[in-house]
C-alpha cells in the first residue's frame, strides 16, 4: 500500500488508516469487541499499517481493543491517539498520554494529537502554549514520536506551530463535506503538513446504503449529522445517482469511490472505520484505485452540489 510521510516527521502512515471510534463503543450501537479485533488484524493483512483511536473512544475502551489487536505486531505498526478538550492543561496531558501507553500496550505513541481546540465542547480555554510546552516534553522523552491536531482552524493551527513542530492535521473531509478545503489544506500543503481525513466515506453515507428517513439505533450519534438531515438528505441521494456510474466504470463500490477520491487529494490520508473484517478489507482495496483527472474533477462537481448547500459551520454535528 502507498505510504504517505507524516509531515517532515520521518514517519510514514499507509494510505489508508484503520479509524477506530467505533471500537470505543460509546455513540455507536451494535459494536462487538472480537468483530472489531479481527477487523484490525485483516486490515494489516490487507496492508494497513496505521491505526487512529483517541483516549475519549468509550472513556479508553477503544484504546484497549486497539493494544490487544495489535500486541503482537506493535514495531509493525504506527499508533496514533488524542488527548481530549477536557485534559489540555501540562499535568493533564502528561497522565492522559501515560494512561494512553498503559491502556494501547506500548512505551510509544506515533502520533500524539489535540483531539478538539481549547474551549471545545464547553471545555476550559486552557492557552495553547500551555499544552504544546506538554506535548513537546512528552516528545523530548521519546513517549511520542510527533504532534498533530484535529478539528483545528487555520489561525489555532498557526499559534499551536509557534510552541512546537506540528505534523498533521485531522478534519472531517469528503465529497461531501469540504469545509477544509477554505483555508485549512492550502495552508497544510505549504507547510508540508498531513491531512488524516477523517469520515471521508461522510460516516457511511457516501457507501449508498442509508436512504431518505433512514433510523438509526438507539445510541448512534450519526442521528444528530447535519447531511442526514431532510433538508440534505434529497441533493446527497442525487449526488449519490451521479456517482454509481463512476464507481460501476472502476467496479468498485461507492464506498471505495469515496475513499480514492480523498486520496486523490494531495497529501492526504483516509481514516476508515470498520465493524469486521469484511469492510476492513474493502477500505484498504480502495488504496489500490487510481481515478482519472476527469473523473476526479467530475466527481468534484458532483459532490458541490451538496456542499455548495451548507454553512460555514466546520462540525458535521448538531
Amino acid at each position: 500500500m502507498q505510504q504517505i510521510p507524516l509531515g517532515q516527521s520521518g514517519i510514514t502512515l499507509s494510505a489508508i488508516v484503520m479509524g477506530t471510534w467505533q471500537a470505543g463503543k460509546a455513540m455507536w450501537a451494535d459494536i462487538d469487541d472480537q468483530q472489531t479485533e479481527r477487523a484490525m488484524r485483516a486490515a494489516m493483512d490487507a496492508g494497513i499499517t496505521a491505526f487512529d483511536t483517541a483516549e475519549v473512544y468509550g472513556n479508553g475502551h477503544s484504546e484497549k481493543i486497539v493494544g490487544q489487536a495489535l500486541a503482537g505486531v506493535r514495531d509493525k505498526v504506527v499508533l496514533a491517539t488524542k488527548v481530549f478538550a477536557n485534559h489540555l492543561k501540562y499535568n493533564q496531558v502528561i497522565s492522559a498520554c501515560n494512561r494512553s501507553l498503559k491502556y494501547l500496550n506500548t512505551d510509544r505513541i506515533d502520533l500524539y494529537q489535540i483531539h478538539w481546540p481549547p474551549g471545545s465542547f464547553g471545555q476550559p480555554m486552557v492557552p495553547l502554549e500551555e499544552t504544546m510546552r506538554a506535548l513537546v516534553e512528552l516528545k523530548t522523552q521519546g513517549k511520542i514520536r510527533a504532534i498533530g491536531v484535529s478539528n483545528f482552524n487555520r489561525q489555532q493551527l498557526e499559534e499551536a506551530r509557534q510552541y512546537g513542530p506540528i505534523e498533521s492535521v485531522q478534519p472531517p473531509y469528503s465529497l461531501f463535506w469540504r469545509a477544509v478545503e477554505k483555508e485549512v489544506l492550502p495552508y497544510c500543503r505549504q507547510q508540508k503538513m498531513t491531512i488524516l481525513a477523517y469520515s471521508p466515506m461522510a460516516q457511511g453515507l457516501l457507501t449508498g446504503k442509508f436512504g431518505p428517513g433512514h433510523q438509526f439505533a438507539k445510541g448512534d450519534h450519526r442521528a444528530g449529522n447535519r447531511l442526514f438531515k431532510p433538508e440534505n438528505m434529497d441533493r446527497v441521494q442525487q449526488a449519490l445517482n451521479e456517482l454509481r456510474p463512476i464507481a460501476t466504470k472502476y467496479n468498485i463500490t461507492l464506498g471505495q469511490l469515496a475513499l480514492a477520491w480523498v486520496l486523490a487529494q494531495p497529501n492526504c490520508c483516509a481514516i476508515a472505520g470498520a465493524r469486521n473484517a469484511e469492510q476492513a478489507v474493502q477500505n484498504a482495496a480502495a488504496a489500490e484505485i487510481k481515478l482519472s483527472a476527469d473523473d476526479v474533477a467530475a466527481m468534484d462537481r458532483i459532490g458541490r452540489k451538496v456542499t455548495d448547500h451548507l454553512d460555514d459551520n466546520p462540525v458535521l454535528w448538531d
